[in-house]
């Protein structure tokens, strides 16, 4: 685990709940489709922060290794230094 500067934090704090709240709402409650089953990881490049949000379906309890079936499943986002959304990459797996 590395150590963030308050930016990055906040950066990656806007895309999470930006990530979780696009879930759909019969799933709330629910380890998949909550912030417990998702990965942030953040890389600043000219500014700005890019934001990745990878899906870890082996943090849900009963949900092992070969449990996801989304094995590619990510979100990319820019997200500039006060934490506003700039951008988001459109990728579906």
């Amino acid at each position: 685990m590395a150590t963030l500067d308050g930016p990055a934090v906040v950066a990656a704090n806007a895309v999470l709940l930006r990530v979780v709240a696009r879930f759909p709402k019969e799933y709330a409650g629910t380890c998949a489709f909550s912030a417990q089953a998702l990965e942030v990881v953040v890389g600043e490049a000219k500014g700005l922060y890019i934001v990745r949000v990878n899906r870890r379906m082996d943090r849900c309890k009963g949900m092992g290794p070969g449990g996801d079936f989304e094995t590619d499943w990510f979100e990319l986002y820019a997200v500039s230094r006060e934490g506003r959304i700039l951008e988001r990459y459109p990728y579906s797996p």
